[in-house]
């Protein structure tokens, strides 16, 4: 498509926008070529761009609120600080896009693909990424609170200092990804793959990690406060100074875990396997150990007092 086309398209929707559909028509670049166009700061609100070619497009600060981009190809786009805010991406391409700054606020986002985009200190909030693509994208400091990320990939994602409150990450694959004091509190990780993932530093307060996998993983100095991690696998994970007090581990294998420092106060380990386990200098003032497996366990500098 042409520039002069592209400029005619775009003057008959701001007419039919400032109007409200009274005059001049909604802009439809669907299936359209657009191959590394020029639509900086474009108002883009509502557009009908679904199939659209936008490989390598420049949409930097642009309008795009609303829009429909249903398998649009933005891969190695420059959305950076675009209004997306409700804009549908489902399926869309987007690998290697810039989305630096954009806000992305209530978009869908489900089955697009992710794969090394630049999502940092993007607004995510209430997004629907279900089954999305996020393998090795770059959310560092992204704001993704109560967003659905169910059956995400997000392998190997930079999400430090990311805030995912009350996000909904049910069987999430986080495998090798780096949370690194990042805000997943009160979160569903219920049956989540965060095997090998650096979990340091991180709010993981009331989190749901029922069935978790974190075999592995870097817990250390996490706040799991009230955190239920029934049947999760923390076999070999390094929970050195974490905070798991009043922590539900009913029945959670924490074999060979690093449990020194930690604060486990009224946890409860009932059927817990701790079996080669380092709990030195730990405080488990009254927390339930019943049936829990203490074989080998290194418990020098415990506090077991129960009054």
């Amino acid at each position: 498509m042409s520039k002069q086309e592209i400029e005619i398209i775009l003057l008959d929707h701001q007419k039919w926008l400032t109007t409200e559909g009274k005059e001049g028509k909604r802009a439809d670049f669907s299936g359209a070529i657009l191959w590394q166009a020029d639509l900086r700061g474009a108002d883009l609100r509502n557009a009908d761009l679904r199939e659209a070619d936008l490989y390598g497009a420049n949409l930097r600060g642009a309008n795009l609120r609303g829009a429909d981009l249903r398998n649009a190809d933005l891969r190695g786009a420059d959305l950076s600080n675009a209004d997306l805010c409700g804009a549908d991406l489902s399926n869309a391409d987007l690998k290697g896009a810039d989305l630096k700054g954009a806000d992305l606020c209530h978009a869908d986002l489900r089955h697009a693909d992710l794969r090394h985009a630049d999502l940092r200190n993007a607004e995510l909030w209430n997004a629907n990424l279900r089954d999305a693509n996020l393998r090795n994208a770059n959310l560092r400091g992204a704001d993704l609170c109560v967003a659905d990320l169910r059956g995400t990939d997000l392998r190997e994602a930079e999400l430090y200092g990311a805030a995912l409150k009350g996000a909904n990450l049910y069987k999430a694959d986080l495998r090798k990804a780096n949370l690194y004091k990042a805000n997943l509190s009160n979160t569903d990780l219920l049956h989540a793959d965060l095997r090998g993932a650096d979990l340091s530093g991180t709010d993981l307060c009331g989190a749901n990690l029922y069935g978790a996998y974190l075999k592995g993983a870097d817990l250390r100095a996490a706040n799991l406060y009230n955190a239920d991690l029934r049947a999760a696998n923390l076999r070999g994970a390094d929970l050195r100074g974490a905070n798991l007090r009043e922590a539900d581990l009913k029945k959670t294998d924490l074999r060979g875990a690093n449990l020194s420092n930690a604060d486990l106060r009224e946890a409860d380990l009932y059927g817990a396997n701790l079996s080669e386990a380092n709990l030195y200098n730990a405080d488990l003032y009254k927390a339930d150990l019943r049936g829990a497996n203490l074989i080998n366990v290194d418990l020098r500098g415990t506090n077991l007092e129960d009054k």
